[in-house]
């Protein structure tokens, strides 16, 4: 079993920074040398880099408290900066969804600094990078925001680059007026004079660059149709590649907006705009709800907008949604049993299971269905946050049945109940012993609970490639530190949702 890369998905992203990297200027942004990571045999770092107390650390910052995450302060323990954001870097974000929501819940976690943290906000970087890469924008911005003033390149880069993304240039360039020393590239530069209504100094700024040749000829030709309208008759510049949030913008100012079907999924929130037609922004909020970067009240709001405009494709959900919602609204049982199976098909499809449970299935359970659509409700159900209490109101199975099995495993309770399946059978475990491995207790007994967190995820998302014993050990692990509801979720998805694999 594997995650197979899912039809309604776009081609692979570039990474956060291939896109990011090109808005401002990068004076000299290499990595610098990582410090080993700490050894699981309970080995402690050579060298140990101490911060001054009560230093600023951009690490620290969070929006999320302890008594809102349940995570301890020291949620990084002894764990050091470089492995720490190694190991953000390589989560994977096409995880099962409660796997997604952990991983938002971690990076937006209030928590102290690691051990050798320093004032570039290296921790805080990859945080972004990961948020950006989910496609979480408002998250993002809130983070640095939290942050404080942008303090090197890299922090001013995001905060610039988000601001563009979510449409408010006007902020983006006041903050690169304000932060002249953090070496704004030409483009940025031109861009914010003739945003601010300087058009006479992004003229005189564009052409000495040209006449130094510190601009390149699609640049230049992409930058002069931004700053003449007279040239708006011409040919539309060819897209600069890669594709940057600021030229997103600057096409769309030119009254030539591209596509972001293909582009990474934080340039879906552009599409968002009511100036975009309803197809572009239905099919962007299903990208973004998938990926669990906005609600999916967002997407119930489109879908209901107004009669679908065609057939096919989008328009089918649309249709089937629609019809299914009208039932429902109904409180009628004999028209919703025979729209709800088109309109979860129509879901799955889009992989968004999750967020149709997390909308529907309180209603769905309140009515007296039967049958297949009574099966298939008690399917979503265990799907939405109220999965438990669902479980206690459904009708018991017979003993040996899947539907035996999901109810127990909704309630925590698995002891005795035959696994009907291998899934089931790796997932059992799990529930019926507190054990971890020992590289866990290692992690654990160093306080590096988030890493042991980010390790769980990475051992559910991998056992389903290969060892389907890591699924355990994850589960296991979630479990032991009291992400009792998380694990729950994820064992009821693992098994509801196999057919990625």
């Amino acid at each position: 079993m594997c995650l197979m890369p899912h039809p309604g998905w776009a081609e692979a992203p570039l990474s956060a920074i291939d896109w990011l990297s090109q808005s401002l200027a990068t004076p000299d942004l290499a990595p610098k040398p990582a410090q080993p990571a700490v050894a699981l045999d309970g080995a402690l770092p050579e060298d140990v880099s101490v911060s001054v107390l009560g230093g600023p650390s951009p690490d620290a910052s969070g929006l999320l408290p302890p008594s809102v995450t349940g995570f301890p302060r020291a949620l990084w323990g002894m764990g050091q900066t470089a492995a720490i954001a190694a190991a953000i870097k390589d989560t994977r974000t096409d995880a099962l969804p409660a796997l997604r929501g952990l991983l938002l819940t971690l990076l937006l976690a209030e928590a102290d600094a690691p051990i050798d943290t320093k004032t570039d906000g290296a921790l805080l970087t990859a945080r972004v990078d990961k948020l950006l890469e989910i496609g979480a924008l408002e998250q993002a911005s809130a983070l640095l925001a939290a942050a404080g003033a942008a303090t090197s390149p890299d922090i001013f880069r995001r905060s610039f680059d988000v601001a563009l993304l979510t449409g408010d240039e006007d902020r983006a360039c006041a903050t690169l007026r304000a932060t002249p020393g953090l070496a704004p590239s030409l483009t940025a530069r031109v861009f914010c004079l003739a945003r601010a209504g300087d058009w006479n100094a992004a003229n005189l700024t564009l052409t000495t660059s040209k006449a130094l040749g510190q601009v390149s000829s699609e640049e230049s030709a992409l930058l002069s149709r931004f700053l003449d309208p007279e040239l708006a008759e011409g040919d539309t510049p060819p897209p600069l590649k890669p594709i940057t949030p600021l030229t997103l913008r600057i096409y769309e100012a030119i009254g030539a907006p591209l596509p972001t079907t293909s582009l990474p999924i934080a340039f879906a929130h552009s599409d968002l705009d009511d100036q975009n037609g309803w197809k572009a922004q239905i099919e962007a909020a299903e990208r973004l709800v998938r990926a669990g970067a906005i609600a999916p009240n967002l997407l119930l709001g489109l879908y209901t907008q107004r009669p679908p405009a065609a057939s096919g494709g989008v328009w089918d959900r649309v249709d089937a949604f629609q019809r299914f919602d009208a039932a429902l609204t109904q409180g009628d049982p004999v028209a919703v049993a025979r729209y709800l199976p088109v309109a979860y098909a129509q879901m799955a499809k889009m992989e968004l299971e999750v967020p149709f449970a997390t909308l529907f299935a309180q209603p769905l359970n309140a009515l007296p269905l039967t049958d297949d659509a009574s099966a298939l409700a008690f399917e979503i159900g265990l799907l939405s946050p109220d999965y438990e209490t669902i479980a206690v109101r459904s009708v018991d199975g017979l003993p040996g049945t899947r539907d035996f099995f999901l109810k127990g495993l909704a309630q925590g309770a698995v002891n005795g109940i035959p696994p009907p399946d291998s899934m089931a059978r790796a997932i059992a475990p799990a529930f019926l012993t507190s054990d971890i491995s020992e590289d866990f207790a290692t992690l654990l007994d160093q306080r590096r609970l988030g890493e042991a967190i980010l390790r769980a995820m990475a051992q559910i998302s991998d056992g389903l490639q290969g060892d389907i014993s890591e699924v355990t050990a994850g589960l296991a692990l979630l479990r032991h530190v009291g992400l009792e509801d998380v694990a729950r979720r994820t064992a009821l998805e693992l098994i509801l949702l196999e057919r990625r694999g």
